[in-house]
């Protein structure tokens, strides 16, 4: 008979919240992303850490599904999971995941449930920064968007050096010891333990956190979650950018001639031309610099995000492909280095505008580079017939 050794590591994971701004139809984290809840999906990506009991904290009358995510995701390691009611707030769920430790357990990971997608490495950098030393650790990402402090008029009031702000993430790891004394003495109730831990007087490290471990909140995470899934159903499948190495992805796309209104191509519009038919503007340019990105982080293609059962697409131009891919490169870790793409048509005559297509594409990829040529068939095919235009891209991402 094989004997499991007695873990001293847990991983506590707070699944016990409402989830009332998600409006999902149930706690945030029964909540399916795909065939599969976020807690099962948080849990896979637990059970790809180190070894550990794990502890989930879940709502009054969720006890029995979340045992049965949990046994599903742990595996052969079911004899290590343990769950337990939540409270009313944060702090109470951690204080009760805490009284479920085993007594061997000396380092505590507390992680948020609504942040399915989080890697096995930020869990791997958290528990060997404790290994060297540290009492309490959090991921961390740096600020990029413009802070500014504003009052209770919405008028703003100065602007925030970002140099020294940084986005906390989970897992959250913390001698047991530490954290325990913490939540103990605790006179306030505290967003997250790095806080609780803080306020008790002990110093907080931080290690580099991940772009995937975003935390389902809103709809718009939801449907961000969603996307992420579909594309790489296994957490760990995707290509990462922990290599540092650039990837290259290749995309085209072809539409007819024959849509209404005026023709909308490579992010302008382009009056007296005949329109492209398709579900949205069938502008073949940004369409095929959307599957070149794609395709370049490893997220599947433009039929996985933009298919014609997503209706808020219909109809919508340049911007809102090219935007949206931004985001979904961002949230698995890259972003775009440059893009070349070549239009194969009779018509419109591109020479005139090329720059300032290559300017409205740019802009909508964040100020990326954009390269933009453009030349016929010498009359073969259905580009040489005038029948409708074809693009060809070349997409470079690098580790964000």
């Amino acid at each position: 008979m094989t004997l499991t050794p007695v873990p001293h590591l847990a991983v506590i994971v707070v699944a016990a919240g409402s989830g009332t701004r998600l409006r999902g139809g149930a706690p945030k984290a029964f909540v399916g992303l795909d065939a599969r809840s976020i807690l099962h999906h948080a849990l896979r990506g637990v059970f790809c850490a180190p070894a550990a009991q794990v502890v989930v904290v879940v709502p009054e009358g969720y006890e029995g599904d979340a045992t049965t995510d949990a046994l599903d995701a742990a595996g052969d390691r079911g004899e290590l999971v343990t769950v337990v009611t939540g409270g009313a707030t944060r702090q109470q769920s951690v204080a009760a995941g805490l009284t479920a430790l085993w007594g061997d357990v000396d380092t505590v990971l507390v992680h948020d449930a609504a942040r399915a997608l989080t890697p096995a490495a930020v869990f791997e950098r958290v528990v060997a920064a404790l290994d060297d030393g540290a009492v309490a650790v959090i991921p961390v990402l740096p600020v990029v968007d413009t802070i500014k402090r504003v009052d209770g008029a919405g008028r703003v009031v100065a602007a925030v050096d970002r140099s020294e702000l940084a986005a906390a993430q989970t897992p959250q790891g913390f001698r047991r010891s530490v954290l325990e004394a913490a939540a103990a003495s605790a006179d306030a109730d505290h967003t997250d333990d790095a806080a609780l831990v803080a306020a008790a007087g002990h110093p907080v490290v931080t290690v580099e956190g991940d772009a995937r471990a975003f935390k389902v909140t809103t709809a718009p995470d939801l449907e961000r979650a969603r996307s992420l899934v579909t594309a790489a159903p296994e957490v760990e499948a995707a290509p990462t950018p922990a290599t540092g190495i650039p990837r290259v992805g290749l995309g085209t796309d072809v539409h007819g001639f024959g849509g209404e209104g005026t023709l909308w191509l490579a992010g302008l519009e382009w009056p007296g031309e005949q329109a492209l038919s398709g579900h949205s503007d069938g502008d073949a340019v940004a369409h095929a610099i959307v599957d070149a990105l794609l395709a370049a982080a490893g997220l599947g293609d433009i039929g996985t995000h933009f298919g014609t059962d997503r209706p808020e697409f219909a109809g919508a131009h340049a911007t809102a492909f090219l935007t949206h891919t931004v985001g979904l490169l961002a949230a698995a870790g890259w972003r775009v280095g440059n893009v070349a793409v070549q239009v194969q048509a009779n018509r419109p005559r591109f020479a005139a505008r090329r720059v300032e297509a290559e300017q409205a594409l740019s802009r909508a990829l964040g100020g990326a580079p954009v390269s933009v040529s453009a030349t016929t068939t010498d009359g073969l095919g259905f580009t040489g017939r005038t029948e409708g235009v074809a693009a060809f891209a070349t997409a470079l991402v690098v580790p964000a």
